[in-house]
């Protein structure tokens, strides 16, 4: 599973990328994650509001930071 955190790398990105790692981890879900801060490569998902969560090239989250329950969903 390919989950990517689009951000400028402010607090909230950051948060987001350690809850997704701590949630998958508590999971025992094996997941490639890492961050997008080219905003020219963000532009491509057509995402407003940062940080975003793209999983297998799917935007599932978009502005703050999701609840624990719903990265628990996409898992």
């Amino acid at each position: 599973m390919d989950v990517k955190v689009l951000g400028s790398g402010c607090a909230n990105c950051s948060n987001t990328l350690a809850q997704i790692e701590q949630v998958a981890k508590a999971k025992g879900i094996n997941i490639t994650l890492s961050k997008v801060q080219d905003f020219q490569e963000i532009m491509t998902y057509k995402v407003m509001s940062l940080p975003a969560v793209v999983i297998d090239g799917k935007v599932v989250h978009a502005g703050g930071i999701p609840s624990h329950e719903k990265i628990e969903g996409w898992f």
